[in-house]
């Protein structure tokens, strides 16, 4: 199946560039994968949120067909992982759309926000409004950290400053979601279910794995990880490529530490098959460099420089079975080293002599985030029937190919398929996921009705 050209023409109208800050501070990504570890088992964090929680609602306001409530919480996040949010993101808020009459039960869907999506209008004219309308449904819509009221001051528009801030922002909407969905069921609602478009879709799926009872999960136009919009897809080429080699190359701690924290060893961890970079564009293999080779099991590696000794001539292997290859290809022999490369120290004559850097970011970029975002690295949530993914067939923004399916790591799930791609979807395609929202809550109703 090709990608659409709407979302290739419509990607190269944005002109900015994501994560120009780069990595993140390297110890900033140790508390995160850290934490990753407890949120990734549902067992570990079921106390990390209050039944209790606060929550409170500072704002109502009434329309003709419903009523606007707006609140605000602290992002329990800051607590358990202090000063990782920037200081405007700790505060959460969201707005809650409820109908004046519900025609049965009290259904509410709390909808995370997609990419670019701030504040609260895009979400409430295209889905909330029509949901009141169509099923007297409730949405709850919560703002992402580090949008809208919760942008820091530095970052330019939508444009994530660093690597780091994803993973942040996804640890955060977990257990705030969490500690809505406790609300809501001490407030009395019920059904209750999560959705999300493209980036929203995602972060619902990472919400719910985390969620101890069974829920209905609508992720449109979102897959299994991250890592392949970010590699891949057509956002790849708004990656500041340049500034994140540079603070691999020049800073050994991501090499060094960081790869060692990575967990996630899937079949498709670290391993981009030749086909998939031909078909992205994203790599030239007809001009790798010399000695620059193609293991069988797919894992980049750069081959060894005649002469090199230290740590620049080994390979950083996987330990947990062809997890990361991390090498540098720079040719010359001992004699053209400072003592310190043999060292393994990366001097200023050194750090960017390697024709490989460029292979080593992407796949350490595929690293991290596989380890935050895919969903094989989270718990598998408690009934995969109630999930109703929607994904369009020729969508260029998420590539499918060379990653693991929904399917395989939620057996029992639904995936329906959209023709065109990404942005048609989005734009022409709303209906299609307000009514997959439904099927799923009909669903959930019909097999657990003693649940309200």
């Amino acid at each position: 199946m090709g990608v659409s050209r709407l979302d290739v023409f419509y990607r190269r109208l944005l002109l900015t560039k994501l994560f120009i800050g780069g990595w993140g501070k390297p110890e900033d990504l140790k508390r995160i994968f850290e934490f990753r570890k407890i949120v990734g088992d549902r067992e570990k964090c079921k106390a990390l949120v209050s039944e209790d929680y606060p929550v409170y609602i500072d704002k109502t306001e009434e329309q003709a067909d419903c009523h606007i409530h707006d609140g605000f919480f602290i992002s329990p996040l800051e607590h358990l992982v202090p000063g990782i949010l920037p200081p405007e993101a700790v505060k959460a808020r969201f707005q809650f759309i409820v109908p004046k009459v519900w025609k049965k039960n009290r259904p509410v869907c709390i909808q995370l926000a997609g990419t670019g999506d701030h504040f609260f209008w895009r979400r409430r004219t295209l889905m909330a409004r029509p949901m009141i309308k169509e099923a007297g449904m409730a949405s709850l819509l919560l703002e992402n950290p580090y949008y809208g009221y919760r942008k820091p001051k530095d970052q330019l528009r939508s444009s994530l400053k660093n690597v780091s801030d994803l993973f942040v922002m996804g640890g955060a909407l977990i257990l705030e979601s969490t500690a809505l969905l406790r609300w809501l069921e001490r407030e009395g609602y019920w059904p209750l279910g999560m959705t999300g478009i493209s980036m929203g879709g995602y972060m619902a799926s990472l919400a719910v794995t985390n969620w101890p009872k069974p829920i209905p999960l609508v992720p449109c136009l979102s897959w299994s990880t991250a890592s392949s919009v970010f590699t891949t897809g057509v956002l790849s080429k708004a990656v500041n490529w340049s500034q994140l080699e540079k603070q691999y190359a020049v800073n050994s701690v991501y090499e060094k530490e960081i790869i060692q924290l990575l967990e996630y060893c899937g079949a498709d961890s670290f391993k981009m098959g030749p086909e998939l970079w031909r078909r992205s564009g994203t790599l030239d293999l007809v001009n790798l460099p010399k000695g620059f080779s193609m293991m069988s099991d797919q894992t980049f590696i750069a081959g060894r420089t005649t002469g090199v000794s230290g740590a620049h001539n080994r390979h950083q292997a996987a330990d947990r079975g062809g997890h990361i290859v991390s090498a540098v290809g720079c040719r010359g022999t001992s004699s053209d080293l400072p003592s310190s490369s043999l060292k393994g120290e990366k001097t200023e004559s050194t750090r960017f002599c390697r024709p490989s850097l460029h292979v080593e970011s992407i796949s350490f970029m595929k690293g991290v985030m596989d380890e935050c975002t895919h969903m094989a690295n989270f718990s598998v949530p408690v009934d995969t029937s109630l999930i109703i993914v929607v994904q369009a067939k020729e969508d260029a923004y998420v590539p499918r190919a060379g990653v693991l399916s929904l399917q395989e790591i939620w057996p029992g799930c639904e995936v329906r398929y959209l023709s065109g791609g990404h942005i048609s979807a989005y734009l022409f395609k709303q209906n299609v996921f307000r009514r997959a929202i439904y099927d799923a809550f009909d669903r959930f109703c019909l097999k657990y009705p003693s649940l309200q």
